[in-house]
C-alpha cells in the first residue's frame, strides 16, 4: 500500500479482535513510539499497546511483561535487535501470541531501500519462539522483486499477496536544477506557500543544521532532525512538527517513518535520495489527507558523482546494488516523459499518461518536452542489443554506440564488433535518454539480478519485423558548470524574452567598449534573473546573483536605468524583491578567504583550515570573484603553473564566447586539468571584469 494508505489498520484492528498478543516488528523506535501513542490516544487501558526496546527501563520491562502476561496487552512492538536476546524469545515463547505482523517489510530485502541485516533473520528468530501463528509483512516501497524477496526469506511463498496501487494522484512531481542558490530558491518556493507545513530532507545532519538555521534567519519556522541530536531534542522537535508549532522540519532521512502528520503540503529534497523507493517513500509523507502535495527534488549530476565515491568503499555486492538503485534515480530525474508514469512502471503497475488520475501531476506532463522522430536509431540500437543480449549495462551499451572503449568493452572484444560505433552521429545523452524510455514502454528489460543487463522483449522482437515510427523525447540535462548560477522560472526559459534580447544587446555594448568577453561584465544566469525581478537600483541590482556590490558600482547603472525605463514603458508590476539574509558563516568563510588570499597563504593551507575540500574552497572564490571582489592569485598560480600554460588559458578566455569549464575543456588542446582550468578562469575574471 502506498504511504498513508492506511497499513498500520491491517494489523491494528485485529489485533483488538483476536486472542493473546499481535508481535509487531517495527525498525525505529521513534516510528513505535508514535504508533504506540496513536493506539493509546483511543484507549483508556493504557497497556492494550506496549514497546520493547532499547530506551525502555528495567522497571518499564517488567511492567510490559505484567500486562502481557495478564492478557492486557493486544499489541507488542519490538525492534528487530530484541528479538535476539534470549530473556525476550523465552517470554514470548510462553506467551499466547495471536500473530506476527513485519511493519517497513521491506527491510528484509537487500534490495530494498533500507536493507536491515537484523530483519533477514526474523524468519529464524520465529522458528526459535516456535509458536504455529500466521505472518502479515506490511510495506509502501516494494519493487516486484523485494516483493519476491520478503516471501522467499519469511518462508510464506503460499502467502496471500494485496496490492493497492502505488498512483498517489494528489501528488505534483517536479525535478529542478540544484544551483549555488539553492537555499534561496528553497526560500522562494516556502515564501510562495506560507503557513504551509513542509519537511526538506538533506543527507548530512551539517546540511540539517545549517539550512534549518538559514531558514530560521529569513523568519521561516524551521527545526533540524538528525541522529546527532540527544533523543529529547529529536522528540521535542517531532512533537512542535506535529503540533504545528513549527511549519518545518528540515531532517536526515530517518525523520519520518510511521509519522502520521496528514498536511504536510510539500516535500523537498535537497539532495538526491539513493533509490526509487526511498524517493517513494518519502515524497508519500505529502498529502495524506487527499490534499495537494509537491514533491520537489533539487538535482545536479555533482550529487550523484559524490555518491558514487560513497558506494565505491561497500563491499561488492552492496556497491553493485547501491550504484544500481542510484542510477534508477538518475534516470528518473532526468527522464522527460511522464514522472508519474515512470515512478509506478518502476513499481511494475501501467500507467495511462493521457487519461490516468493525476496524469497532468508533474512537470514533465505540464511542459512537455518537443518530440523526435526515432525509428531508425531504434532499430540500430535492437541489432546491438540483440547481438550482445545480456552481456551489457545501459552505459556500456552506449559507449558501444558511440565507439567508446574501456576495459569491460575490451575484455568481450565488443569493440572488434561490426556495430561497434554505429551511434556515434548521436550523443551519449541521446541514447541514454532512448533506451530509458524503452525500458518504461517495455520494448527493453533490464535484468535486476544481473545488477542491470540489458535484453530485448517480445515487444521489442515484434518492431523489428514490422518497424514503426517511434517517437522519443530529449532528456533534461543537468550538466551545467557555471559557478553561480540561477535556474530561470523552473528550467522552462527566461520570464520576460524581449527584455532578455535588450539586456543581452547592452552587455555586448558594454563588453566591446571595454574590450572584454561579455560573460566579464555579467553572466547569463544573472541576466536571467534581472529577467525575472526587474531591479531598479543599484541595491536592488547587488541582490541578484553574481552581481554583488562591485560589479552593481561598476556595470550596473545602465542595466538598472534601461530596466526601470522598461518597467514604465510596458506598465509592469514588480513582485517584491526576495532578499534572502545569510546567517552570517557564510559571510564569515569568504571574510577569511578573502584575508587569507591578500596574506598570501596557500589554498591548501586555506581549505584545511576551514574543513573544506579544494574543490569546495575553489567554489567559494568563484562566488567570490564573480560577484566583483577582484583577488589576487598569482602567487598561487606562479608556484604551480608554465607561464606558457597560463597565457593559453588567459588567451582562450578572452576570445571566449562563454565561460563554461566543459566548452573550455573541449576547446583547449592538449592535457589539462579542470582544476587548474578553473582557477585560470578565476584569475581572467578579476583581472578583467574586475
Amino acid at each position: 500500500m502506498p504511504t498513508g494508505g492506511g497499513k498500520s489498520l491491517c494489523y491494528q484492528l485485529p489485533a483488538l479482535e483476536m486472542a493473546g498478543v499481535a508481535i509487531i516488528v517495527s525498525p525505529l523506535i521513534a516510528l513505535m513510539k508514535n504508533q504506540v501513542d496513536f493506539v493509546r490516544s483511543f484507549s483508556t487501558e493504557g497497556g492494550v499497546v506496549h514497546m520493547l526496546n532499547s530506551s525502555l527501563s528495567r522497571k518499564q520491562v517488567t511492567r510490559v511483561k505484567e500486562d502481557v502476561k495478564n492478557g492486557l496487552t493486544k499489541m507488542l512492538y519490538v525492534a528487530p535487535e530484541s528479538l535476539t536476546k534470549d530473556e525476550y524469545v523465552d517470554f514470548l515463547s510462553k506467551a499466547t501470541i495471536s500473530f506476527i505482523a513485519i511493519d517497513e517489510a521491506h527491510c528484509i530485502s537487500e534490495w530494498g531501500h533500507d536493507f536491515r541485516p537484523e530483519y533477514r533473520n526474523l524468519n529464524l528468530i520465529f522458528g526459535r519462539i516456535k509458536q504455529d501463528v500466521p505472518v502479515i509483512a506490511l510495506t509502501a516501497t516494494a519493487t516486484e522483486k523485494v516483493q519476491g524477496d520478503i516471501l522467499k526469506n519469511l518462508r510464506i511463498n503460499n502467502a496471500k499477496v494485496y496490492k493497492d496501487s502505488f498512483n498517489r494522484p494528489n501528488l505534483f512531481y517536479e525535478v529542478r536544477p540544484k544551483t549555488q542558490d539553492v537555499d534561496t530558491d528553497i526560500i522562494r518556493f516556502i515564501k510562495e506557500n506560507p503557513e504551509e507545513s513542509g519537511i526538506i530532507y538533506c543527507l548530512s545532519r551539517k546540511k540539517v543544521e545549517e539550512l534549518a538555521q538559514i531558514l530560521q534567519v529569513n523568519g521561516i519556522s524551521a527545526l533540524p532532525y538528525h541522529a546527532g541530536l540527544d533523543s529529547k531534542t529529536r522528540s521535542r522537535h517531532q512533537d512542535m512538527f506535529l503540533m504545528e508549532d513549527a511549519d518545518i522540519i528540515v531532517a536526515t532521512i530517518a525523520f519520518g517513518m510511521g509519522i502520521d502528520k496528514p498536511d504536510v503540503r510539500f516535500v523537498i529534497h535537497y539532495d538526491i535520495p539513493k533509490s526509487m523507493e526511498s524517493y517513494y517513500q518519502e515524497t508519500g509523507r505529502a498529502g495524506r489527507d487527499g490534499g495537494k502535495g509537491h514533491c520537489l527534488t533539487f538535482y545536479n549530476y555533482k550529487d550523484v558523482e559524490r555518491m558514487e565515491k560513497f558506494i565505491q568503499s561497500k563491499p561488492f555486492g552492496e556497491k553493485e546494488i547501491g550504484s544500481a538503485l542510484l542510477h534508477d534515480f538518475v534516470a528518473y530525474a532526468e527522464t522527460s516523459i511522464s514522472r508519474r508514469k515512470f515512478i509506478l512502471h518502476y513499481f511494475g503497475e501501467e500507467f495511462d499518461e493521457v487519461n490516468g488520475e493525476g496524469a497532468d501531476m508533474d512537470d514533465n506532463s505540464r511542459n512537455p518536452k518537443e518530440k523526435i522522430e526515432a525509428k531508425e536509431e531504434v532499430l540500430k540500437l535492437f541489432e546491438v542489443i540483440g547481438k550482445l543480449d545480456g552481456e551489457f549495462k545501459i552505459k556500456d551499451i552506449v559507449n558501444i554506440l558511440v565507439g567508446n572503449e574501456n576495459s569491460i568493452i575490451r575484455g568481450r572484444d565488443a569493440h572488434k564488433e561490426y556495430f561497434f560505433g554505429v551511434g556515434k552521429d548521436k550523443e551519449k545523452i541521446f541514447w541514454t535518454a532512448l533506451i530509458r524510455q524503452l525500458i518504461v514502454l517495455k520494448y527493453l528489460h533490464k535484468e535486476i539480478e544481473t545488477y542491470g543487463m540489458l535484453h530485448l522483449t517480445e515487444r521489442a522482437k515484434d518492431f523489428i519485423e514490422k518497424p514503426t515510427s517511434f517517437l522519443m523525447t530529449k532528456d533534461h540535462e543537468f550538466y551545467d558548470d557555471t559557478p553561480v548560477a540561477k535556474s530561470s522560472d523552473k528550467g522552462q526559459g527566461v520570464a520576460d524574452d524581449i527584455l532578455m534580447s535588450i539586456l543581452k544587446d547592452l552587455r555586448k555594448k558594454i563588453a566591446q567598449k571595454l574590450n572584454v568577453p561579455p560573460f566579464a561584465v555579467f553572466q547569463e544566469p544573472s541576466l536571467e534573473e534581472m529577467v525575472i525581478n526587474y531591479p531598479v537600483d543599484l541595491d536592488e541590482l547587488s541582490n541578484i546573483h553574481g552581481v554583488g556590490k562591485g560589479k552593481a558600482e561598476k556595470y550596473g547603472k545602465e542595466f538598472v536605468s534601461l530596466i526601470a525605463r522598461y518597467v514604465e514603458e510596458n506598465d509592469i508590476m514588480r513582485s517584491n524583491d526576495l532578499v534572502v539574509k545569510s546567517t552570517g558563516s557564510k559571510s564569515l568563510m569568504k571574510l577569511h578567504i578573502i584575508q587569507s588570499i591578500d596574506r598570501k597563504i596557500d589554498f591548501e593551507d586555506i581549505a584545511r583550515g576551514k574543513g573544506i575540500s579544494m574543490g569546495e574552497l575553489i567554489k567559494e572564490i568563484e562566488q567570490i570573484v564573480y560577484s566583483g571582489t577582484k583577488l589576487d592569485i598569482d602567487y598561487y598560480l606562479e608556484d604551480r603553473l608554465d607561464e606558457d600554460y597560463l597565457e593559453e588559458i588567459q588567451e582562450y578566455f578572452s576570445n571566449a564566447q562563454t565561460d563554461k569549464i566543459s566548452v573550455a575543456m573541449s576547446e583547449l588542446k592538449g592535457e589539462h586539468i579542470e582544476e587548474e582550468v578553473r582557477l585560470c578562469r578565476i584569475k581572467f575574471i578579476s583581472d578583467v571584469a574586475n
